[in-house]
């Protein structure tokens, strides 16, 4: 299988890069982009080709990987639009917010496309990506496209395409929350007297050690919750505030205000 990636940035680079360390050879990559520092960058990291022509890459690839910003896809999946006819590869598209009826249409009623909205954890190859495509779409091409994403962390598909704005609000959006919260427990650690490295440390790890716990699935976030909150303790002290201050309907708000907003950019960047 030939893969082209049109645009080099870094999920781009974090799917070459989690590609060729499964074994993918570099020699059957080609990578796109109008910056020529981009496309040499790549080539001298990874070994992959690059070409300015993007048509080209096209016809000759057996998936073709959008990996460009939302605002430009119109223009590059226009000018791709012939290319892809002709040679009619796997389109991949791991463009947040465009729908699949405005990229179909940029490139000619084209619909073996699948879209997909990866998450920033995907450079260190830990990312979760959110997967939709219609029902006509292959087996085949799915399992393609599992293998395609699943070299940078895991995958889910979604049945109906508006439920990527759902994943876009929580794990597109998502690494943020958690950054915020390791950036309180880090300010209100020192604030309290721990030297600052000391409060970084224990901010991230415990992030980290508790994200591990849960992705061991032996218990639901609410059973772990419970089972380090003792009655009269510590922890119930600090979740009481925490429910005082109604954070979880915060995060349903804040959530949803980023559902609303992935679906507002689909319009503006959108036919």
């Amino acid at each position: 299988m030939q893969i082209g990636f049109i645009g080099a940035g870094n999920i781009a680079r974090a799917l070459i890069g989690g590609l060729t360390a499964r074994g993918f050879e570099a020699r059957r990559i080609e990578v796109c982009d109008p910056v020529p520092t981009q496309r040499q960058e790549v080539a001298e990291r990874f070994g992959v080709g690059t070409n300015a022509d993007n048509a080209a890459a096209a016809r000759r690839a057996d998936a073709l990987i959008l990996a460009v910003k939302p605002q430009v896809l119109r223009d590059v999946a226009t000018a791709l639009r012939q290319a892809v006819q002709e040679h009619r590869p796997l389109v991949v598209s791991v463009v947040a917010g465009i729908r699949m009826s405005d990229l179909s249409s940029w490139l000619g009623g084209y619909e073996r496309i699948v879209r997909t909205m990866p998450n920033r954890p995907a450079l260190s190859g830990v990312g979760i990506a959110g997967l939709f495509a219609r029902d006509t779409l292959s087996q085949a091409d799915r399992r393609t496209t599992e293998e395609l994403l699943g070299a940078v962390g895991q995958t889910v598909w979604v049945p109906q395409e508006t439920d990527l704005d759902t994943v876009t609000a929580v794990s597109g959006s998502g690494p943020a929350y958690f950054f915020l919260l390791m950036e309180m427990l880090e300010e209100s650690a020192r604030e309290l007297g721990l030297a600052a490295d000391t409060a970084r440390t224990l901010a991230i790890e415990t992030a980290y050690g508790a994200a591990v716990l849960a992705r061991s699935r032996e218990f639901d976030p609410g059973q772990l919750r419970e089972q380090v909150t003792s009655k009269g303790g510590t922890t119930a002290a600090a979740l009481a505030v925490l429910e005082q201050a109604d954070v979880r309907g915060i995060v349903r708000r804040a959530v949803a205000a980023a559902c609303r907003r992935s679906a507002e950019l689909a319009r503006e960047f959108g036919s």
